[in-house]
């Protein structure tokens, strides 16, 4: 099997801590030079550190908020000027805050818009071109599997994450012809920080104690466990490699089996 992805470059979204991060090692153990993009610059420049560099990599870091775009484009068309070519794009950003979604604000769902479809949209407009030109690129979204089961309390992440996997979805028939594949990973409940949040806003809705609302979503899971984020990043990274040439445009959950559709 073909895993070896020396002489690539990645561009790993969201990645100085959780699936983002552990993205970004898997795909370095691989050989692929990795360029980390976070908002965090202290953050960003410890992950770059703790990257597997045996193969000659060179990894890099991008410092970008995905709540400002204008700040994000500017700062992927400096380092595209610098680093022209990239093989692979991850796209990996935080969701928005939960509740019921008759209750959110219009302005959250344009806020979730532009954060997540609008920006993966100019990461791809940027990238694809080098892409092309080498006649090999893999687009990969970390959505969540309220794309094939929305997720209560989740409301307006429901929403637009169903909207990037349509948009990730029609990206794969247009693209395939140029060796470039675009797929979406569907993590389901896995151990970071944003599970730590849903975890806090049940046990505030229910009066259950985190433990005890923790334990009962473990029971959901044919598994009986979270996921971890070594374990969601070694899907994307298989997807990432030559080996995933044929996949294109599926979304594949890493949830333990708890997603109930097939």
């Amino acid at each position: 099997m073909n895993l070896d992805l020396t002489g690539k470059t990645a561009l790993v979204c969201g990645s100085t801590q959780g699936i983002g991060l552990a993205t970004a090692a898997e795909l370095a153990l691989l050989g692929a030079n990795v360029t980390l993009v976070a908002r965090n610059e202290e953050k960003l420049r410890k992950a770059v550190e703790t990257l597997d560099q045996s193969a000659g990599q060179l990894h890099r870091y991008v410092v970008a908020d995905f709540s400002e775009h204008q700040q994000v484009k500017d700062a992927i068309d400096n380092y595209l000027r610098l680093c022209p070519d990239v093989h692979i794009l991850v796209n990996n950003t935080g969701g928005p805050s939960g509740g019921p979604i008759i209750e959110a604000d219009t302005d959250q769902f344009l806020r979730t818009f532009q954060m997540h479809l609008i920006n993966n949209q100019f990461l791809a407009q940027a990238v694809v071109p080098s892409m092309k030109k080498a006649g090999y690129g893999r687009i990969v979204n970390i959505i969540s599997t309220s794309v094939k089961q929305p997720i209560v309390g989740l409301g307006v992440s429901n929403t637009i994450r169903g909207a990037v996997a349509s948009w990730s979805k029609t990206l794969s028939l247009e693209l395939g012809q140029y060796g470039i594949t675009c797929n979406n990973v569907l993590p389901g409940f896995t151990e970071t920080s944003r599970l730590d949040a849903v975890l806090q806003m049940r046990s505030q809705s229910s009066g259950k104690s985190p433990e005890e609302v923790a334990n009962q979503m473990k029971e959901s899971i044919p598994i009986r466990r979270f996921t971890l984020p070594e374990e969601t990043a070694a899907a994307v990274a298989f997807l990432c490699s030559p080996a995933a040439g044929s996949i294109n445009g599926v979304n594949l959950p890493v949830d333990g089996g708890k997603t109930e559709s097939m």
